[in-house]
């Protein structure tokens, strides 16, 4: 029987940059390994809009190069990042052709931090026409959850977690406008935080979704979002230390209303309140307000955001796609009539800050999402509400936390009964985010999740780094 070649495939990025910096494999390698899953797996997928093949050797060899790896935290990591963020010499292609812009002459600032750490940039993911829906595909292809293809992996950032959770890259690049990090990651059974307002650069778009939207990492690993998030924010990669004793309270409450989480969601809160208690947190019930006036802000909100960044690209809207072009006319309706506003945007911020002292508590736990994934399928012919009634209906729990610009974390926390994975969300007070984070990690102590979606990475062996 022949040998079979150990691979880099599946390895975490902590282990893959901790190899690399101490000469156990050049990022060269690292990169071919991946380079060469991705051909073979990503036809299922349909993760990537664009693999930089040539260009991630090249750049993996200038890491190679560098007589100095020991300050760089993603040394040789391979690195997939959303195609609404600017990676020089790429076309920007923001979901779909009819939207796409032209090559980009810089890289966005994101971009350069993970460059400078160290991370070799290996292509664009998928996400749907302008980031707008929980669903990813488009007329080019159907992005398809490596757990069950039959299922979305979510969105917005949906190619990102599709790679992630197939071991295609071990850590992706995605942003988050109303979940599109979270909503993700609760699908494909991965690490997703949204980090508060203003911790990461943002520069999306004309608007920026009117403050709506934050960048960050899918991983499989609370060390390696940790490790992310802090490459992001431009901060010191410390480690993480575990939290003194928390009161966290805990709701199901849905913030849409006639809209309720099934069986396997609402359990998925009592074993991650069950993970708390048994790591020393006390678990209090502690329901948030959701006003009616928030659910219509926030939605008039989203429609302006599709209206503004078309409007800032110059694009006709008949060239949309079938949802997308409704969706952008009644965001420009919305605008006219004056009901995007940021001082109902401020209220509401200013109204879920004090819901942590009002309530006494440190974090809140809710379900991340109300239902499966819904099926992967040619959402972006369907109609507009169509699309509308499957985003509400399975992920509305999200998006209060972006019009707060509070950080939030979605975490694994077991399987619903048909095989796929379930996620809790914690969302915290701003500044929370290294709090999230030891939360996380303590969950994964007590409860490990399995990495990758079964049956991936498809190769013949482990990761010599984890032996």
């Amino acid at each position: 029987m022949q040998d079979i070649m150990p691979t880099w495939v599946g390895a975490t990025a902590k282990q893959i940059a901790r190899g690399v910096r101490r000469g156990d494999v050049s990022a060269t390698q690292v990169v071919a390994d991946h380079l060469d899953h991705i051909a073979r797996v990503d036809a299922d997928l349909a993760a990537f809009r664009t693999v930089r093949g040539g260009e991630a050797i090249t750049e993996a060899e200038k890491v190679d190069e560098q007589e100095d790896l020991a300050n760089l935290p993603l040394a040789g990591v391979p690195v997939a990042v959303k195609e609404n963020t600017a990676v020089a010499g790429v076309p920007t292609w923001n979901g779909s052709a009819a939207v796409r812009t032209g090559v980009a002459e810089a890289d966005h600032e994101v971009v350069r931090r993970l460059r400078g750490a160290g991370a070799v940039i290996l292509g664009l993911t998928r996400m749907p026409e302008l980031g707008l829906w929980a669903l990813t595909d488009d007329e080019s292809g159907i992005t398809r959850n490596p757990w069950d293809i039959r299922r979305t992996p979510g969105g917005s950032s949906g190619g990102a977690a599709a790679a992630v959770a197939a071991g295609l890259v071990p850590i992706a690049h995605g942003n988050d406008g109303l979940g599109s990090i979270r909503i993700p990651a609760a699908c494909c059974g991965l690490v997703g935080l949204k980090p508060g307002r203003g911790v990461i650069p943002t520069q999306l778009g004309a608007e920026d979704w009117f403050g709506l939207t934050e960048h960050g990492m899918l991983s499989t690993t609370v060390a390696d979002a940790a490790v992310g998030f802090q490459v992001l924010a431009g901060r010191r990669a410390d480690k993480l230390v575990p939290p003194p004793r928390l009161r966290v309270g805990v709701s199901l409450r849905s913030p849409v209303r006639g809209v309720s989480p099934d069986a396997p969601n609402r359990d998925a809160v009592a074993a991650a309140g069950r993970l708390l208690a048994a790591a020393g947190h006390d678990t209090v019930p502690a329901d948030p307000v959701y006003p009616t006036a928030l659910g219509l802000q926030g939605i008039a909100t989203w429609f302006a955001a599709a209206a503004a960044d078309v409007r800032a690209a110059g694009i006709a809207r008949r060239d949309l796609q079938r949802r997308s072009r409704r969706h952008v006319a009644l965001g420009e309706w919305a605008q006219r009539r004056g009901y995007v506003r940021e001082a109902d945007r401020a209220a509401w911020r200013e109204r879920s800050i004090n819901f942590f002292t009002d309530h006494s508590v440190d974090l809140l736990l809710t379900p991340a999402l109300a239902g499966p994934p819904p099926e992967a399928a040619a959402w972006s012919s369907r109609s507009w509400a169509a699309n509308m009634k499957a985003n509400i209906r399975y992920a509305p729990y999200a998006a209060p936390w972006n019009i707060a610009g509070l950080p939030a974390i979605v975490v694994p926390v077991g399987r619903r009964p048909d095989g796929l994975p379930v996620a809790a969300q914690l969302v915290g007070p701003p500044g929370s985010e290294l709090l999230l984070l030891s939360v996380a990690g303590q969950f994964e102590m007590q409860a490990p999740w399995t990495r990758h979606a079964p049956g991936y990475p498809r190769v013949g062996t482990g990761s010599p780094a984890a032996a």
